[in-house]
């Protein structure tokens, strides 16, 4: 059965403070948002992945699952179950696991566990049990309550779609801060299985402190390099970082020929040691004949996320004697961070002349030289 992962990031995070929502504040290099959506974009179970946003959210969101395959954008409601609903009205798969944004960490046998409850129940929810001592009160500590049948239901929580519309529809909206919740009221049965620590939700800024010292614990540096070189040939314009330079020649290749992504697209994968951009898209092959080189760049970094890494920053030198760079900088340096989903201050774009010598300096074409800093798991 086809399985669509919801993910419901249209909050506005108005307890956390600050001027953007928490699913689009940064931990580890990328955004809250894009460590949910890689995790169960990565998953070999999920078949699709969309996202529920808030109304004026555009651009944060486009920013954020830049180079992702995540379907059009969905807008949510004013209350979860709103946003919930319009999220269940625009997908038609046969299982949806509903999650949470502001829990960006979900380790894929939780997913696994859910999934194969499906077989016997109409719902499941990772659950973990209350370890802490609990009493009712407010300034006072009153009478205690007993914590052994109490569970702390997490999500994604993973339902056969027709139930989930059912339960809605049977038991009210007005319940559905939490599915599990409505499918119960609506006398349907969900089951619980074992949920994960680093399904907690990040709510507090010392949340995303733990969550910064839990990527630093398990990642490592790495560097890689990359060089390419495309000669001129033939009519402008020149492809640079995706961004089309007016120029009285281009550029000759079997790709669009684009020098700053090609040099990227290889330090990205020698960072990972995934080989090098030839090897992912010959120039034998007759389909990326002419083809946009954003995509090999873009592909590069989801090797790396699906591996659990984080493109920290990457460095790009632009060696000719034409164009002239400098007014095309700005433009370049924005349309790479675009295709990795990075902010601007985590790319560098140089450039410089071989003062008249080599290849370059006589004429003949424009080389570009590119170090990539990421970080991958242990």
């Amino acid at each position: 059965m086809s399985v669509t992962a919801l993910i419901v990031a249209a909050g506005s995070s108005s307890r956390m403070g600050g001027d953007v929502p928490k699913q689009y504040r940064a931990i580890g290099g990328k955004s809250v948002l894009r460590w949910a959506v890689d995790a169960m974009a990565s998953h070999p179970r999920i078949d699709d992945v969309r996202v529920v946003i808030g109304a004026g959210q555009e651009a944060l969101a486009d920013a954020a699952l830049a180079g992702t395959d995540v379907g059009s954008l969905i807008i949510g409601g004013a209350e979860r179950a709103e946003s919930v609903a319009n999220g269940l009205a625009a997908i038609a798969s046969d299982i949806v696991l509903v999650h949470d944004a502001a829990r960006p960490f979900c380790p894929p046998q939780v997913i696994d566990r859910l999934l194969d409850a499906l077989d016997k129940y109409h719902g499941a929810v990772p659950v973990l049990a209350v370890a802490d001592t609990l009493a009712q009160g407010d300034t006072l500590i009153g009478d205690p309550v007993e914590r052994k049948r109490l569970l702390r239901i997490q999500t994604p929580q993973a339902f056969h779609r027709e139930d989930l519309l059912y339960a809605i529809e049977e038991a009210g909206k007005r319940l559905a801060t939490d599915e599990s919740s409505v499918m119960v009221a609506a006398g349907l049965k969900v089951a619980a299985v074992e949920g994960d620590r680093m399904l907690d939700k990040l709510t507090t800024p010392a949340d995303f402190a733990e969550a910064e010292a839990h990527l630093a614990t398990r990642l490592i540096s790495r560097t890689g390099v990359g060089f390419d070189v495309h000669k001129f040939g033939g009519p402008g314009p020149i492809m640079m970082g995706g961004v089309a330079i007016d120029h009285y020649r281009g550029l000759a290749g079997h790709s669009d020929a684009d020098v700053v992504l090609h040099a990227l697209t290889d330090a990205l994968l020698g960072a990972a040691a995934l080989g090098d951009i030839g090897e992912h898209f010959p120039p034998s092959d007759p389909q990326w004949k002419g083809a946009a080189s954003g995509q090999f760049l873009a592909h590069a970094a989801r090797l790396i996320a699906e591996r659990g890494g984080i493109i920290d920053h990457v460095d790009c030198t632009i060696i000719c004697e034409e164009p002239k760079i400098g007014p095309h900088r700005a433009a370049i340096r924005a349309g790479v961070a675009r295709i990795l989903g990075l902010p601007d201050t985590a790319v560098s774009i140089k450039a410089t002349t071989t003062e008249k010598l080599g290849f370059t300096g006589r004429g003949e074409g424009i080389a570009a030289q590119a170090a990539a800093t990421v970080r991958l798991p242990v």
